[in-house]
């Protein structure tokens, strides 16, 4: 089965699929495995994309980017590069981010088959419940260390640990708040600026 906001039309035996299949697609399209299943997404709306960006930015700059030169550094964060999680399934999380020292040298792989120690994903109208159920449950499974869930249109960012096999809730920010979130707690996040203006 494949499930799309556009309702494409691939063949399919439901539950198989692999990233076999997704290879077998063009490039441009934005698809990912959960459960054996294909769900093709629509490219990101702008306010989408704002926060995605956003974010990568106001992380990836002292995480990232500065390598501890003015930062923390000891991370890569990535935007939407796929995720082997298991036989039939397969992700392209919005935001993602590793230790360095368990991913030292990422570049040339697809999918990377190590479970990323952060993920982000940005809700839109056509996949809040893949997001907020699907892959809530299943990033559990793989042992995600740390979920966020932002939602561009209410203006909140949700906020999950892993506990042993379940999430606990650290805690739910809205766009007045400037706050040390973790796993990146060695900064503040002002979360006004990850959204368009009112």
């Amino acid at each position: 089965m494949v499930h799309s906001a556009f309702q494409a039309k691939l063949p399919s035996v439901p539950g198989d699929k692999t990233y076999q299949d997704l290879a077998l697609l063009r490039e441009d399209v934005r698809a990912e495995i959960l459960d054996g299943e294909l769900y093709v997404t629509p490219s990101s709306l702008p306010r989408h994309s704002k926060v995605q960006r956003g974010l990568a930015s106001f992380l990836g700059r002292p995480f990232d980017d500065d390598d501890g030169r003015g930062g923390p550094g000891g991370w890569w964060i990535l935007l939407e590069v796929d995720i082997q999680l298991g036989e039939h399934d397969v992700v392209r999380p919005d935001v993602l981010g590793y230790r360095r020292e368990r991913l030292p040298d990422p570049w040339d792989t697809r999918p990377l088959s190590v479970v990323p120690d952060w993920i982000c994903e940005v809700t839109s109208p056509s996949n809040a419940r893949v997001d907020r159920v699907l892959k809530r449950s299943l990033y559990a499974k793989a042992g995600v260390g740390h979920y966020w869930i932002i939602d561009p249109h209410e203006r909140v960012l949700e906020v999950l640990r892993l506990e042993g096999a379940s999430w606990l809730e650290v805690g739910a920010y809205d766009h007045t708040s400037i706050a040390r979130i973790e796993p990146f707690r060695a900064i503040e996040l002002e979360l006004s600026r990850l959204f368009p203006p009112e």
